[in-house]
Order: C-alpha cells, then structure tokens, then sequence
C-alpha cells in the first residue's frame, strides 16, 4: 500500500513539474515564467526527497528556489523586461531548426538510455552503500569543498559577474 502511495506522489509530482516547465517557456510575462521556474524547482525537490536524498532537496530548495530565483526576479525587475508583443506568426529561423533537431537527438539519447536498462561505466568511488555508510551531508560537503572546490568557486564568480552585468546595463539605459 505504501510503494502505491509513493508512485502515485512520485508521477503526480513529475507530472506537475513537467506542466511548470513547459509554462516556463511558453509564458510571455518574464515574471509568470520565473514564478513557474519556483514551482518547477519546488516539484523537483519533492521527487529528490521521495528519492530518498534529503540534502540535494533541501539544496534544491535554498539554493535554486530560494537564492537563484530571487536573483533571477530581481534581474528582471532591475531591467524591466517587457511583456513582448503576441505574435502568432510561426517564424522558421535556423536557431529554431537547429534547437529542433537537439531536442529530438536529446529525445533519442533519452529513449536509448531508458531502453538500455543498465548504465554503461564504471561505479564510481562513492556507491549507494558507501554514500549511507558516510551520511548524504558528509560525503556531499566533503567533495563539494575538497575536489570539487574550483568549480564551485567559478560558478559562484559567473553569477557574481552575472549580477554586475545586469546592475550596468540597468545603468546604462536610465
């Protein structure tokens, strides 16, 4: 009965971060698509937590709910981005052909790893059984500020650079 329960929580929750993400893109009004992002990063959350990993949910949550998307929607505050004009022309541009044919090679990859039911590679370091023996928390900070340490100093640096290039642009306009 429980196993019923959590497949029923787990295919509701996708579904719905599947309906948030496609609002994302097809919303005109930047503000309505950054509030569909929250959900769709909240959503993604839920599946973390039914997937048993309790630290990359709570990570999820603080960092992209919470953090980014306050830094995306002060962005878009600060440039006033406006509400395009509806047009309801279908424009064929090469970007678009090319966006279409990486999407449907992204579909084929993904059907092609579903299909494959056991992951090419080795096993890494870190398994399942290692990952609980350690703790989530204390495997994930000690890679996070040991190996991975450049990496997550450069993408902080990138949204540093990120929030100064919009704070000059918003100058430069007024």
């Amino acid at each position: 009965m429980g196993t019923f329960f959590y497949w029923i929580a787990f295919i509701l929750t996708a579904l719905i971060a599947i309906f948030a993400a496609v609002m994302v893109i097809t919303r005109r009004n930047p503000i309505h698509s950054a509030m569909f992002l929250v959900l769709n990063f909240l959503c993604i959350a839920v599946l973390y937590l039914l997937l048993n990993s309790q630290f990359i949910a709570i990570a999820q949550v603080l960092i992209y709910a919470g953090a980014i998307m306050m830094l995306v929607i002060f962005v878009i505050m600060l440039l006033s981005v406006e509400e395009e004009e509806r047009t309801y022309k279908i424009r064929l541009s090469p970007a678009t052909v090319i966006g279409m044919v990486l999407v449907i090679i992204l579909f084929a990859q993904l059907i092609y790893g579903i299909a494959l039911k056991v992951l090419p590679g080795e096993s890494g370091e870190f398994t399942p059984e290692r990952i609980a023996q350690l703790g989530e928390v204390k495997a994930v900070g000690g890679l996070l500020f040991t190996r991975f340490l450049f990496p997550f100093e450069v993408a902080s640096i990138l949204l540093l650079v990120g929030i100064i290039g919009a704070v000059i642009l918003s100058k430069k306009e007024r």
